[in-house]
Order: C-alpha cells, then sequence, then structure tokens
C-alpha cells in the first residue's frame, strides 16, 4: 500500500533540505572520469574498457529512475529512498575490493548497483518534493538537482586529494589507497542518505500549501503511466530531451584529456570537471527559476539554444574559452533535467510523477549511450569538430521538439 504522510504539520523546507542533502551524495555518479585514471592504475586495466563504466552507470541510473519512481509510486517515497540508499553505498563498498585479477567487476559493483541506487533517490526524492511545492515547482526541482550538480564541485577535488595525485594525475606516497577511498566514501553515503531517507514523506491527501489555490495546470488529469505513451506530449518530451543533452555526454568522457589538447594545464583540465558541476548546478537552479516566471517552453528554447551556441564555439575553442564552453554546456544539461521535470509533472500531474518522469527520462539514458559512441567513431582521427557540429544539429532538433509542445498552463 502506497505510504502516505500522517503528519499534515510536517516543514516542507526540512523535507527539501533532506532531499538535497542524498541528492548532494548521489551526484558522485559524474565523477568517473576522476575516478577513471586511479582505478585504471590500481586494477591495472586498460582505458577503453574503463571508459565504459560511466556510460553502463548513466543506463543504469536511467533504469534506476525508472524503478525508482514506480518504487515511490507504490511504497513511498521513503522507502523507496531508503532502498536507493543502500544501493549507493553498497556498489561504493563492493567496489573497493575489486581485485585486478577481474576488474571488469566494477561494471557491477561501481555502475549497475550504484547506477540503479543513485536513480532511485533522485527520483524518489524529487518526485516527493515536487507534492509538496506545488505552488513553487519549478523552484524547488530546481534546489533539490542544483545540490546533484553540485556534488561534482566538492567531491572531485576532496577525491584528488584523498588520492595524493600529483597536476599529472600520478599517485604520490603518503596518499589514501583506492579501496580506502571508496571504502569511506560507500560507509559515508551509506549513512548519511539512509538516515536523511527516514525524513522523506508524502503532504497528506488533499494537502495544499497555506493560501495556494490551484489554478487549472493544478486540476489537471492525473495521467497513468500507462495512460502517457498514448500520448503526443509524451513522445515530445522524451525526444527533446534526447536532443538537448549530446554536446555533454561527447565532452563528458574526454573533459580532462581534450582539456590538455586545447592547451589547458594538467590543473586548469581537472578544475574543467569541477566547472561541470558549477554549471550544472546554475542550471538547475536558474533555469527551474525562470521557467517559474517565463513558462516551461521558453525555458527548454532557451536551454537548447544555449548548448548549440557552446557546441559550435566548441570547434575552435581553446585555453580559457574552452572552459567557458564546458560550463555552458553543463550549464544547459543541468537546466533541462530541472524544466523537463518540472514540465512532465505539469503535464501528466503529480499522482504518479515518479513512473511518469522515469519514463521521461528514457530520452536521457537514450542520449548518454548513443552519442558518445557516435562520437568515437566520428573522433577516430582525434578531430572533435564533426561531433560539435552533430551536437549543434541535435540542439537545433530539440529547438522544433519543444515548439511543438503543449503548454500545459494554457489548457
Amino acid at each position: 500500500m502506497k505510504e502516505q504522510s500522517s503528519e499534515p504539520a510536517k516543514n516542507r523546507y526540512l523535507i527539501l533540505t533532506a532531499g538535497m542533502i542524498i541528492q548532494f551524495c548521489a551526484g558522485i555518479i559524474y565523477l568517473w572520469s576522476v575516478f577513471r585514471r586511479p582505478v585504471e592504475e590500481h586494477l591495472n586495466w586498460e582505458s577503453e574498457p574503463s571508459k565504459l563504466t560511466a556510460s553502463v552507470m548513466l543506463a543504469m541510473f536511467v533504469l534506476g529512475i525508472i524503478l525508482g519512481g514506480r518504487a515511490q509510486d507504490k511504497l513511498g517515497p521513503k522507502k523507496a529512498a531508503l532502498i536507493g540508499s543502500v544501493m549507493i553505498g553498497a556498489g561504493m563498498i563492493c567496489t573497493a575490493f575489486v581485485t585486478a585479477s577481474a576488474p571488469r567487476l566494477v561494471y557491477i559493483t561501481y555502475a549497475i548497483v550504484g547506477g540503479l541506487g543513485v536513480g532511485t533517490v533522485y527520483m524518489s526524492t524529487i518526485a516527493a518534493v515536487q507534492k509538496w511545492f506545488p505552488d513553487r515547482r519549478g523552484f524547488a526541482s530546481g534546489m533539490i538537482v542544483s545540490a546533484f550538480g553540485l556534488s561534482s564541485v566538492v567531491f572531485a577535488p576532496v577525491i584528488r586529494i584523498m588520492l595524493g595525485q600529483d597536476i599529472d594525475g600520478v599517485f604520490v606516497s603518503g596518499a589514501f589507497s583506492v579501496p580506502a577511498v571508496f571504502l569511506i566514501f560507500g560507509i559515508g553515503f551509506l549513512v548519511i542518505c539512509s538516515g536523511f531517507s527516514l525524513l522523506i514523506a508524502n503532504p497528506p491527501q488533499g494537502w495544499l500549501p497555506k493560501g495556494y489555490t490551484p489554478g487549472a495546470a493544478g486540476n489537471a488529469r492525473q495521467y497513468s503511466p500507462v495512460e502517457i505513451i498514448k500520448t503526443r506530449q509524451f513522445y515530445l518530451l522524451v525526444f527533446g530531451l534526447f536532443f538537448t543533452l549530446p554536446a555533454f555526454f561527447i565532452l563528458n568522457p574526454v573533459f580532462v584529456s581534450l582539456g590538455t589538447e586545447r592547451g589547458l594545464s594538467p590543473n586548469l583540465a581537472v578544475l574543467g570537471v569541477m566547472l561541470t558541476g558549477i554549471g550544472s548546478a546554475s542550471g538547475r537552479l536558474i533555469v527551474s527559476w525562470v521557467s517559474d516566471k517565463t513558462g516551461r517552453k521558453p525555458a527548454m528554447t532557451i536551454v537548447a539554444l544555449i548548448v548549440l551556441t557552446a557546441s559550435l564555439v566548441m570547434i575552435i575553442a581553446k585555453g580559457l574559452l574552452f572552459l567557458v564552453c564546458i560550463m555552458l554546456v553543463s550549464f544547459g544539461f543541468g537546466g533541462a533535467a530541472s524544466v523537463y521535470s518540472a514540465m512532465t509533472a505539469e503535464s501528466f500531474g503529480t499522482k504518479y510523477g515518479g513512473m511518469n518522469f522515469g519514463l521521461v527520462m528514457l530520452g536521457f539514458g537514450g542520449s548518454a549511450l548513443v552519442f558518445p559512441v557516435i562520437s568515437s567513431k566520428l573522433t577516430a582521427d582525434g578531430n572533435y569538430t564533426s561531433s560539435f557540429v552533430l551536437a549543434a544539429a541535435t540542439c537545433a532538433a530539440a529547438v522544433i521538439i519543444v515548439l511543438l509542445m503543449k503548454n500545459p498552463a494554457k489548457k
């Protein structure tokens, strides 16, 4: 039976804060680019199969969102978040015990178990928070997913220091070992996320914020997952997300290596990883706030145009301009995550919000799997021009798709 809160006076900002803390830990999903080289060295693992870890984890992240959305709708957000929290912690703890004799076990421990856990807590916390903030849905979505994006800003330098790497990524004496770092983070995330998941709950049936009266959008039909896949709006949302994100997924595995090729020092190249977190968090917060003021469709269009422009400039960008482009692409990536979440809730209602947004996130997962593979074929000679032109073209397609969407506020 679906869990319901029996506490009408529960502080919704406390739930938002708990969700943000869980999301902050779950953002570790974007840090494989920091872990990758130390793990390769520790496990004596070749670079190409190691890179695949990020793609597997992102695919499991999307599957976890779907399963987490289903669990949230059926079991309630508290139990769903707790299950996801245990999976995140267990995945990282088990990764600490992977040995050089079987390095591909990282796919199972870190990518599959961890990725499913991240997706589960991601969706269960977002779905619950959106129900507590029907009056400020964009704000609430932006706040909680901005914490997810900020994770890499904090954890990237912390992991680097713990592993004791110099500016070339080489280990120095006196540092934590790779297994020790995974063990520390795994235990820490297990305790922190599990503890705060106990605060996550849905509002009581019929609860509304004081002074808030739902308008037409608030009275919208509550679509089930079976019903949304029969609508045109669903497919426009899926493909809008699919075509907005390729630039980020093309860049994500090569932030550091491409940065050094474009004239950045090793330290500045690593700074690019942190800038992705800052850009992503800023996009999630700012775009959601703007979309509350302007409407979702204008915000979606702006996001696609920003990424389109940055993708074209990336063809010639070097040095600091390269960092600016990375930040803009990440800004668009984060902005899309927040505004598509709010748009899904407003298009189909919040009753089945977890599962519904999980299905829309298939566009995210498809983009994460398809475009890195295409890019690797286009960049066999080391030239990324074709990849960035492709990313710009997909953003142009995303703009057209957004213009075809219905605006729920005008129903």
